[in-house]
């Protein structure tokens, strides 16, 4: 089951979405994390964000609407309460990697070099250039392949580490070429796509802004389909993320071209998740008739 996203090598493609695992302590009361092939923690920026007013999380039809708005305790907060337990997951073999939030290139540059100088448990950074660029007026950094070149661009210098992107569901072919024309190591398709949730009887929104993210089996099928399409357009490795609630669902993402899969909305579901869709993949992968899961990813055949 051990595959290799480019240069971070994974005991198995089981990893996790960042929003929906903490800093992965917070799941040691149900399972042993470092069965997993890696975890993927909480976003962070340079300094700490309070992120939105409540409410910011809702149930919606097949899924879930949220507005957090990246609440985080910064990185110097991450390294400060999490950070010893990070460096004994990385030991165990399980790759860490740490999302990396901002609201301006400048951000990104500033918590990029706080990572590189203080968490060497870190086995990749994560770009999440879905963040709202506060100088565009609030559209998503990564939302053009101009938006996103311009992120990558600036922090590949900072970071000897591997850069993943965190991807916005927009023009997902244009802006991989961009990201893989900049240094991108790996690419992560997609985060949660927006959406709108409003309670009929006060005529507002069930969040506290009007619109959210939405994450869930709902979003499934199109995530699977865009990793399908960055897949035949660059040469990167994928983590696909987007409703993964069984090892089909996992399955079906590596076909696609995903070499690991991260749960994301089923760890608030149940929160022994990660561990049952591995052993779910693991035996559909057994039953496929080859020496290795890396053999079947891309293996769509139309």
């Amino acid at each position: 089951m051990s595959v290799d996203l480019g240069p971070i090598h994974l005991k198995n493609p089981i990893n996790t979405a960042a929003g929906t695992y903490g800093f992965g302590w917070q799941f040691e009361g149900f399972y042993d994390v470092s069965q997993l092939g890696a975890i993927t923690t909480k976003g962070c920026a340079a300094e700490p964000w309070q992120g939105n007013p409540a409410p910011r999380m809702t149930e919606i039809c097949s899924g879930v609407m949220n507005s957090v708005g990246l609440q985080n305790p910064g990185v110097r907060g991450l390294v400060a309460s999490s950070g010893e337990y990070l460096q004994q997951l990385s030991d165990k073999g399980t790759a860490v990697i740490c999302q990396v939030a901002g609201h301006s290139v400048d951000e990104y540059v500033a918590a990029v070099e706080l990572f590189e100088e203080l968490a060497p448990f870190a086995a990749g950074l994560e770009i999440n250039i879905s963040c709202p660029n506060i100088a565009a007026g609030g559209c998503a950094m990564g939302s053009t392949p101009e938006g996103a070149a311009e992120v990558i661009r600036a922090v590949r210098g900072r970071t000897k580490r591997p850069l993943l992107v965190k991807m916005a569901p927009a023009r997902v072919v244009d802006v991989a070429r961009a990201l893989e024309a900049e240094g991108a190591d790996i690419l992560t398709v997609i985060n949660s796509i927006p959406g709108m949730a409003i309670d009929v009887r006060t005529r507002r929104s069930r969040l506290s802004r009007p619109t959210g993210g939405m994450s869930g089996p709902a979003l499934h099928p199109i995530a699977v389909r865009m990793v399908w399409e960055v897949h035949n357009a660059v040469k990167l490795p994928i983590v696909g993320v987007g409703g993964v609630m069984s090892g089909t669902d996992a399955a079906e993402f590596v076909l696609a071209g995903a070499t690991s899969v991260a749960v994301g909305m089923s760890n608030l579901v149940r929160p022994d998740s990660a561990p049952r869709i591995l052993a779910e993949l693991t035996e559909w992968a057994e039953g496929q008739g080859v020496s290795g899961i890396r053999e079947l990813v891309g293996a769509f055949e139309g």
